[in-house]
């Protein structure tokens, strides 16, 4: 008799954890945000470091710095992500990065030039079509205001 009911509990146990670990997977599932939600939270982190650093930087330092800051947000962030090319079922590895990839959804592409022109946003443009992904933030960090700097590119439909 000790057995069984010694058996009932660990078993209910069992039921317990199981049933919390879909909670929690249910939970992390109801946290997962858009891509527009993921920019939209992007682009006043690029702001608030354009307050305090404004233009004339290198590329790499604001780089640098929107990766710490997207971390320190609790986002999930990779810096330099290598995109290989697929030509005639080939894997080219040709040195293509992505400067950095949140959530790994939404492509974010940073420059610090005078003006962005059709060849940034074709690069950015590329980069989604590589990776298959939706989204993605072309930033000019070298302008007097960041709002004028910022271009979102869409890879089909959001």
């Amino acid at each position: 008799m000790l057995l069984f009911r010694l058996g009932l509990t660990l078993l209910s146990k069992k039921l317990t954890t199981k049933h919390t670990k879909k909670n929690s997977h249910r939970e992390h599932r109801e946290k997962i945000m858009t891509e527009n939600e993921i920019a939209n939270k992007i682009i006043g982190i690029a702001i608030e470091i354009h307050k305090t650093l404004g233009p004339g930087l290198l590329e790499s330092a604001y780089k640098e710095c929107m990766y710490y800051k997207i971390g320190k947000s609790e986002l999930w962030v990779e810096k330099e992500k290598p995109m290989a090319l697929i030509f005639e079922e080939v894997k080219l590895d040709c040195g293509y990065r992505i400067d950095l990839l949140v959530e790994k959804k939404l492509v974010i592409e940073i420059k610090s030039v005078e003006a962005l022109n059709d060849i940034h946003l074709a690069q950015t443009l590329t980069y989604l079509k590589l990776g298959n992904y939706k989204l993605g933030l072309l930033i000019n960090f070298n302008v007097v205001l960041l709002k004028s700097g910022i271009k979102r590119v869409i890879n089909g439909t959001l």
